[in-house]
């Protein structure tokens, strides 16, 4: 019995001292616990979702730096992501671009909606360096990268680069290429392009202008061309903010009209138009035009061209044109366009009509635009900019650059755009220099003729197994565009 009663006396020691032990280690846990809650409290507070809101925190943030810091980072609203798209991966399509920087951005949306149709992953495409421009810039240098891939990763999954194991097969050289076939409908890439996807597991398209329909697709197709267009596709901030520059100087001057005068080099050399060309001028465009065997046609009737309203109008003629339609000349014109073939000699009636000539050298300075020179996509970015904010845009060719700012500005409410029915034009031009008509005669003839030219809403014209001389797609997409107060017009 003495031996269990002491054996007892033990065992009752040392479960005190077990519960003494196991009290101090709770008492010590909570009071670890509570400065733990305390301090994620604070940095809660100061830093992120206030998870831990409804915990008293010990802590007033007496601080000024930390006050600072707290404001600084609640002030920037958050970046709310859309959620991923979730889908089985058939394989990955690389693009390379062709052409300017606006047959490149049309390209781009349709090569994204192609990408998402087929459940593909897109890689960043490639832009085009070989082109008159030779333009080295980046699909970065250009636009803001991060804000495409993050933007649309509801509807596609993009990446800057192919995976390392698909890497090597670029590198190599045995990635299959191709071309896809001009003006396609959205089944021929579901059709015959898919299979080789899932063949090679990557596919490059080594030309994407014009590479899908106009007219005849899916809603939900044409709806994700806009999207691309008129959201995905910003601008670095650099070229962002560089453009609102230029746009906050012409706004205190007043209103401005942008003149998209595309009468440089390239565009000559390739038409074949050289009304008012000397001899060495005609010499050397022609000799521009065989130096390029992607520009098939080479004999070219310069005169019955023109007469056909297929070349871009001369600075002399667009200033008749522009005294025509009532546009006095007190309005700031700016030039967004490359260097004019002839210089200073063929813009003198231009500058002579309308002494608000400028352009973005000469309302920046040489350093502000020190970062562009020679990179001409860039310089045409801050002109693309420029153009959608204009109060009147007017192209006197259409060009890439003319039909996608067209189509910009009727999505932002049907900006007006006086659209040049080059054809009739220069019959009227002809007829005036000649004495056929009167200056009042000329200028109500193109006032009428121009009327509903001006980028009300149409119907895009869609014309059967001749996509050429049909609407383009990205100058009038109307399935994306909001009824207007103008009501629909038909089509001229």
């Amino acid at each position: 019995m003495g031996v269990m009663k002491g054996g007892g006396g033990e065992r009752v020691e040392k479960l005190k001292y077990s519960r003494m032990k196991l009290w101090m280690i709770r008492a010590t846990t909570s009071v670890l616990l509570w400065t733990c809650v305390v301090q994620l409290t604070a940095v809660g507070e100061t830093w992120g979702p206030r998870v831990l809101k409804g915990w008293p925190s010990c802590f007033t943030h007496q601080d000024s730096s930390f006050s600072v810091i707290e404001d600084k980072v609640l002030s920037v609203p958050a970046r709310v992501l859309p959620p991923k798209r979730v889908y089985k991966n058939n394989g990955y399509l690389m693009v390379s671009c062709n052409g300017g920087l606006n047959q490149m951005r049309a390209a781009i949306c349709d090569m994204v909606t192609i990408a998402r149709y087929l459940n593909v992953t897109l890689i960043v495409p490639e832009l085009d360096k070989t082109s008159f421009w030779a333009d080295p810039s980046e699909f970065q240098d250009i636009f803001d990268v991060d804000h495409f891939i993050t933007s649309l990763r509801d509807e596609v999954r993009i990446l800057k680069e192919l995976p390392p194991r698909l890497k090597r097969r670029v590198e190599t050289g045995t990635v299959y290429s191709m071309p896809p076939i001009s003006w396609s409908d959205i089944l021929y890439y579901r059709n015959q392009i898919l299979p080789l996807i899932r063949k090679y597991k990557v596919v490059h398209l080594n030309r994407t202008d014009t590479r899908l329909a106009n007219n005849g697709q899916p809603l939900d197709i044409q709806k994700l061309r806009c999207r691309v267009n008129f959201s995905a596709l910003r601008f670095t901030s650099q070229i962002e903010d560089l453009g609102k520059r230029v746009i906050k100087l012409l706004r205190q001057n007043g209103p401005f009209i942008v003149l998209h005068l595309r009468y440089e080099m390239d565009m000559l050399a390739f038409s074949g138009c050289t009304q008012g060309c000397n001899n060495e001028e005609v010499e050397e465009l022609t000799r521009m035009r065989y130096a390029y065997p992607w520009w098939k046609e080479k004999i070219i009737n310069s005169d019955l061209k023109r007469k056909d309203g297929l070349c871009p109008l001369m600075p002399e003629e667009t200033a008749l044109i522009l005294r025509a339609l009532d546009i006095e000349n007190s309005y700031q014109i700016y030039i967004a366009a490359g260097e004019i073939y002839g210089g200073n000699r063929r813009m003198a009636s231009l500058a002579s009509a309308y002494p608000k000539l400028v352009r973005k050298e000469t309302l920046l300075e040489p350093s502000d635009l020190g970062f562009f020179q020679n990179h001409s996509s860039q310089m045409a970015a801050l002109d693309y900019l420029v153009s959608l904010e204009s109060d009147i845009f007017i192209p006197t060719y259409d060009g890439n650059m003319a039909k996608v700012v067209e189509g910009h500005r009727r999505f932002l409410g049907y900006k007006q755009t006086i659209l040049l029915d080059r054809r009739l034009l220069v019959d009227l031009i002809d007829q005036y220099n000649s004495g056929s008509l009167s200056w009042n005669e000329f200028s109500n003839a193109v006032k009428e003729s121009h009327k509903y030219r001006k980028g009300q809403p149409t119907q895009r014209s869609v014309i059967p197994d001749r996509p050429k001389e049909e609407d383009y797609f990205y100058a009038n997409p109307e399935e994306c565009l909001k009824p207007s107060s103008y009501g629909q017009v038909s089509s001229m």
